[in-house]
């Protein structure tokens, strides 16, 4: 992460200070050598995934960053792809890696979209980028510009054991944030914590989808039987 293709600890503290926009802007050049970029495992899960539930049309890419989504919809759909971020740099970055794709800049909140243009929406690693009561303007959002019958779909890994390493990680980058934006301005809102599948799932239904979830079996089990890591796909009626 902090080798020569890396940003710096130093790009990351101001990253971190900024706000999510701009601090997006400061990371592109370097986001795609860091953990952030969804891993190439993830996507092509979830595009074996999405794939028996097709045909797909036109499909839209809710906060596509440097666009490593668009070739999981290239592969799904038989019309249109687009991409939209509120990160101007990210976006740049996108249109060097899909020429193309359509990208467009604007808050996934409030999207510049007609209603019933998508059949499938995609999203990779960007909900804890939005409090629990942004969940009904994003997911109501998505609900409006998919066509009936339309999908919203994104992977979900399982939560960490209690007291394990990674919940303790988890933990401690969680209190870390909450701390920076009590005392800092502008905020920069990443919380992964509070998104449960059961908040997650709560809130597609409000926004008026049917929830189904599948296994991704590329992640393997738990000792009790439950999957790693599931597909949650909410479809509109």
């Amino acid at each position: 992460m902090h080798g020569p293709q890396g940003p710096t600890l130093g790009e990351l503290a101001v990253q971190a200070l900024s706000s999510v926009e701009r601090g997006y802007d400061l990371l592109a050049p370097s986001f795609d050598s860091t953990p952030f970029r969804t891993s190439e495992r993830f996507l092509r899960a979830t595009r074996d995934g999405l794939a028996p539930l097709g045909p797909f049309r036109d499909g839209l890419d809710l906060c596509c960053g440097t666009g490593a989504g668009l070739d999981v919809l290239a592969g799904l759909c038989r019309g249109g792809v687009t991409g939209v971020d509120v990160s101007t740099g990210m976006l740049e970055r996108a249109r060097d890696a899909a020429p193309w794709a359509r990208l467009v800049r604007a808050d996934a909140r409030r999207l510049p979209f007609a209603p019933g243009s998508f059949d499938l929406l995609v999203t990779f690693g960007a909900l804890g980028h939005f409090l629990p009561r942004d969940l009904p303007a994003l997911f109501g959002q998505a609900h409006a510009v998919l066509r009936p019958g339309g999908r919203l779909a994104f992977p979900l890994p399982g939560p960490p054991r209690p007291g394990s390493r990674q919940a303790l990680e988890l933990l401690a980058f969680d209190t870390a944030m909450r701390i920076r934006n009590a005392v800092w301005r502008p905020r920069f809102v990443m919380y992964y914590r509070a998104l449960t599948f059961g908040v997650l799932r709560d809130a597609l239904v409000r926004a008026g989808f049917a929830v189904d979830t599948y296994a991704m079996p590329e992640f393997g089990r738990r000792d009790d039987g439950s999957p790693r890591c599931r597909l949650v796909v909410g479809t509109r009626p």
